[in-house]
């Protein structure tokens, strides 16, 4: 709807992961090449994690086209499977026999891993959403890098999660499996002003001839609220255009930031306003903690008043801080 009154080829804050779209911060940049390495060092296991809508996807779509020349590849976007499903996936996505049966997947994988060998080329296998991974499930990927030739490395394996798929590795039955990531990489959210380069990349990206479509206060205050995530970002962003369309206006500002912020529910307080709240949460939750120190203190000094050991409060305090 806005595209034509913003005089843009398309929209620039679209939701689905696009490789074309891909803004590398200082973060991303060092994921990528940290990725990168890995593949071209032919290593087993690569292991990306982030934040929800830090852009994990987006970056590993964008290595993966730079590189499918070499290689065959298979993405699972949804790890909630069974192991026959699991085996089921790959099978179809990679030409082999669709047997639901583990040994002849395995004989016909080992078979194909052999033949990328003599070829020259790799099998990529990109999990997402890894840490919903179930543990059985992670220790089937890990035998399958055994299937490869004697030698070789023909087989990659990326798992890319959120944070929590560290705790879900740190399982001692998983030890095997964590001693064969050779990369481990956590991407971290933009910062103030990578959040400002990341809106102006998306528009010149998206066709848009000026550069203060969004006021630098709209920017400062979008950072504030979003913590530099980018889907936050997009997601407001696209609201935000949206709605400047609907009043005809030609440079979205911070106002029209702090209603679309309302629209999506996040917390439009700034950052004073929450530390004041956590300072004042801390506040409430010592004053019981020092009645129950004083009320320890007051019970020893009746017992040793009471006991004999001491014969004043005045005598107590002198020996405890003596």
């Amino acid at each position: 709807m806005y595209r034509k009154y913003y005089a843009l080829k398309r929209k620039p804050f679209e939701l689905v992961p696009d490789p074309e779209y891909l803004f590398l911060s200082e973060s991303h940049k060092e994921g990528m090449a940290m990725l990168r390495y890995g593949v071209v060092s032919e290593k087993n296991f690569l292991l990306l994690t982030g934040g929800i809508g830090t852009g994990k996807t987006t970056l590993v779509n964008s290595l993966v086209e730079g590189i499918k020349r070499n290689f065959l590849t298979c993405l699972i976007s949804n790890p909630l499977l069974s192991v026959q499903e699991f085996y089921y996936y790959i099978a179809a996505n990679l030409g082999l026999l669709r047997e639901e049966n583990k040994a002849t997947f395995h004989l016909s994988f080992s078979k194909l891993l052999k033949e990328c060998s003599r070829n020259g080329r790799k099998v990529l296998l990109i999990i997402d959403e890894a840490h919903l991974l179930s543990l059985e499930l992670l220790e089937e990927i890990r035998l399958l890098v055994n299937l490869a030739p004697a030698g070789k490395n023909t087989l990659c394996v990326f798992l890319i999660g959120q944070p929590e798929l560290l705790d879900r590795l740190s399982e001692e039955r998983l030890l095997p499996l964590r001693q064969r990531i050779f990369l481990r990489f956590h991407l971290k959210h933009l910062s103030e002003e990578d959040t400002r380069n990341y809106v102006h990349f998306r528009l010149q990206s998206a066709g848009a001839a000026r550069s203060d479509l969004f006021s630098q206060e709209a920017l400062k205050y979008l950072y504030s609220v979003t913590d530099g995530n980018p889907r936050l970002i997009n997601a407001i962003c696209d609201t935000s255009m949206l709605l400047g369309f609907t009043r005809e206006l030609r440079q979205i500002g911070p106002e029209i930031i702090a209603e679309c912020v309302k629209q999506h529910q996040l917390p439009a307080e700034d950052q004073a306003s929450r530390k004041e709240q956590k300072a004042a949460s801390v506040r409430k939750r010592r004053v019981p903690l020092a009645l129950a120190a004083g009320l320890v203190v007051g019970v020893c000094i009746l017992y040793f008043v009471n006991n004999g050991i001491i014969s004043s409060v005045k005598e107590y305090m002198s020996l405890l801080f003596k």
